[in-house]
């Protein structure tokens, strides 16, 4: 190991807590106040929120009053897929949900829609959505009276392939569609802009920034269109999302969502480290796949697979060699199993069994991936060797 610590290597499952984070957050530990008391602690729970609603409303390029907290990323794309939004005019009702078909199970689930109201768009082989095809569906379904949503990811989590948000925005635009972006793995490591983008809202989540687990947000480009509130009740987030706000959560989130801000042209650094990353493992294992390589990617992400190398075999291994990384997502049981993504790009079942994600954050560095280097060698050398690499 880098001398002598563990060796974190999977940021886009959850980043590190950042110092600065913590120690505001400490700070506000047995806070008294709730923010909707008109009382000076209740003032003060409300600076709190307000103050991280800025920060977090700059982060993704938007108005303050456009920011409408949550527990998480998930509560916020579960929001968004609302077949009921609200406008200025009164309700806007949605028959159709268009989702791409490597999202993230919060929005392949559908989010409020019925079952069969939801359609999988597919992915060319680098997983980027097949925007042809997207502009066809959505004539035709506007040919047939339909009002859609889409819904589509910024960049992949377990990849790091971005979508060509502006074209997809444009083909959901002629035809008056309404967009969703998950931008979760894309906030603070790429630049957030609905109004390029011409997305309509997005989810972002706090703790893939650093910040606290439990704490996320649906941003709007506008505040006066937003999807029914998903949780009822009291007057919070401007009635948007019903509930008592978390503020150590929220106060946390804003903290790190400045430091994100400050660090995004850092992020291409981490480019380099991870192109090196990955002629070092051409260079041992000569058939190894690196997936979505030929698509423009995030700096931080590599998604791989050396046939012959099953993943689960492999994270035992690297665990016990002190480094931690991810057979893909990391958002269900724990166990590792076959990648939906991977499947969506054509990949051979056997293959994607074999698939590793290494994501870089803000404080890696080239001994750290020297060291994973070094580890994945050794069991790699245990395991045999191959022919030659390619891209996927």
């Amino acid at each position: 190991m880098a001398q002598g610590k563990a060796i974190y290597l999977d940021h886009n499952a959850g980043a590190k807590l950042r110092l600065a984070v913590a120690d505001a957050m400490r700070e506000l530990i047995g806070f008294t106040g709730n923010a909707s008391s008109v009382h000076a602690p209740g003032r003060a729970a409300r600076a709190q929120i307000e103050a991280a609603r800025s920060a977090v409303a700059a982060l993704a390029g938007v108005e303050a009053t456009n920011v409408v907290f949550t527990s998480g990323a998930t509560e916020a794309n579960v929001m968004a897929l609302s077949p009921v939004w609200v406008d200025g005019r009164g309700s806007r009702g949605f028959d159709r949900l268009l989702v791409g078909a490597c999202e993230h199970p919060s929005v392949l689930s559908g989010g409020r829609f019925a079952a069969d109201a939801v359609e999988t768009l597919a992915v060319d082989g680098q997983g980027r959505v097949n925007v042809a095809r997207l502009s066809q569906r959505l004539g035709e379904l506007a040919a047939e009276g339909r009002s859609v949503l889409v819904s589509v990811m910024a960049a992949n989590n377990e990849t790091g392939v971005i979508q060509p948000l502006e074209e997809i925005g444009q083909a959901a635009r002629e035809v008056g569609a309404t967009l969703h972006v998950d931008a979760v793995q894309a906030a603070g490591r790429i630049p957030l802009d609905l109004a390029r983008w011409q997305a309509d809202s997005a989810a972002v989540s706090a703790h893939k920034i650093g910040g606290p687990q439990g704490a996320g947000a649906l941003v709007l480009r506008n505040a006066g269109l937003h999807p029914a509130p998903l949780l009822t009740g009291g007057g919070q987030e401007r009635r948007k999302r019903a509930g008592t706000e978390n503020v150590l959560a929220i106060a946390g989130f804003g903290v790190a969502a400045r430091i994100a801000l400050d660090e995004i042209a850092d992020w291409e650094r981490l480019g380099v480290l991870r192109d090196g990353l990955e002629r070092d493992l051409l260079h041992i294992r000569g058939e190894t796949c690196v997936f979505g390589q030929e698509a423009p990617r995030l700096a931080n992400t590599s998604c791989f697979a050396a046939p012959g190398m099953p993943a689960e075999t492999v994270l035992i291994a690297l665990d016990l060699e002190g480094i931690a990384v991810s057979s893909g997502a990391a958002c269900s049981s724990g166990k590792v199993s076959s990648s939906h993504v991977l499947a969506a790009m054509g990949v051979d079942r056997d293959l994607a069994r074999c698939a590793l994600r290494v994501s870089l954050g803000p404080d890696t560095d080239a001994d750290e991936i020297e060291a994973f280097v070094a580890a994945w060698r050794r069991v790699s050398a245990r395991m045999g060797t191959g022919g030659a690499g390619r891209a996927a």
